[in-house]
């Protein structure tokens, strides 16, 4: 049986959002492998996110106990090491987070199992198991093959595949845990939430994003009255995190953000692949640029070939229109 073992993550009592995408490429990997998908909840008072887990239709094990109240690699590390040996999963999964990353590699190593990491998307033919990679910061895709293993690791990286709707409902099963004693030489000590601005930009619906284009902050008024217009918030490339112009934390790209809003608006940005890369998940891309060359518009489903700052204006008023 090609079983299917996704760790699920959770953090603070919320289960993440990389928990919900896994379940658009687990089912259908164990569908191709014969097998089912199991997801894994590790953690202490874990009742409500198991039942939202099961609500995918998958069989959900839970190892509830007050030793993992908090997140400890080595914990997770020992409890995957044990139950693969038990459960003999074809595939083991879960997000290339800072969590996954602290426990799979290690775990890896230990059961010399291979690992891909960071995978956008999964496909199982000619019994061959293999995983899409972004290269070149996400410039091209590339397919790798999996060497012959009894189990499969890999981490899917967050924001690649959007998560299905709960469909059908599964089953909740608890599991003794088989490790007995805390661990002495690590231990949580303190949780520090991130400093974040007045906007989440990962969790913005409609998103105005700004490049180069722009020139200079005393043109940003123009574009903070199109973001008013349509209630979006305001992005930017590094370009216009780097000249100052909007917060660091509003950046998008692989050094900053990755985003998937229903509507993303680029205005005078050229789409250079690191750009390109934290933000081609949106649901519709609207690209304003001058260069009809521009990268960007490989992406975009509607493309504006002028300058911004006479289109923009136009499309405000538009769009104010519209609403009046």
């Amino acid at each position: 049986m090609g079983n299917i073992l996704v760790v699920a993550e959770h953090r603070q009592g919320v289960l993440r959002d990389i928990s919900f995408e896994m379940m658009a490429i687990a089912p259908k990997i164990a569908e191709k492998m014969g097998g089912e998908v199991i997801v894994l909840l590790i953690g202490s008072g874990m009742d409500e996110m198991a039942k939202k887990m099961s609500e995918y239709g998958v069989k959900v094990m839970v190892i509830d106990d007050p030793l993992f109240e908090y997140f400890n690699a080595e914990k997770y590390q020992k409890i995957l090491s044990a139950l693969i040996d038990d459960l003999k999963p074809a595939v083991l999964m879960t997000g290339q987070t800072a969590q996954g990353v602290d426990f799979m590699p290690a775990l890896a190593v230990e059961k010399k199992l291979p690992l891909v990491a960071e995978a956008i998307d999964l496909n199982y033919e000619d019994s061959t198991l293999k995983a899409t990679r972004q290269i070149y910061s996400g410039k091209v895709n590339a397919t790798v093959a999996f060497k012959p293993a009894d189990t499969y690791l890999v981490t899917i990286r967050e924001s690649a595949v959007e998560a299905p709707e709960p469909s059908a409902s599964g089953s909740v099963e608890k599991l003794d845990s088989p490790l007995k004693e805390d661990i002495s030489y690590r231990k949580f000590v303190e949780y520090i939430e991130a400093e974040v601005g007045d906007v989440d930009i990962t969790q913005s619906d409609i998103l105005v994003s700004v490049g180069r284009g722009l020139k200079e902050d005393k043109n940003l008024p123009v574009i903070e009255e199109l973001a008013q217009a349509i209630k979006a918030d305001i992005s930017g490339s590094r370009a216009a995190t780097d000249a100052g112009w909007i917060p660091h934390d509003r950046q998008v790209g692989t050094s900053g953000k990755t985003v998937k809003p229903k509507l993303y608006v680029a205005m005078g940005i050229s789409g250079a692949f690191q750009h390109l890369a934290g933000m081609k998940g949106a649901k519709t891309i609207v690209a304003i640029n001058k260069d009809p060359e521009a990268p960007i518009f490989a992406v975009a489903d509607y493309a504006i070939v002028d300058d911004m700052f006479k289109v923009v204006p136009a499309l405000t008023e538009k769009l104010k229109g519209l609403k009046g």
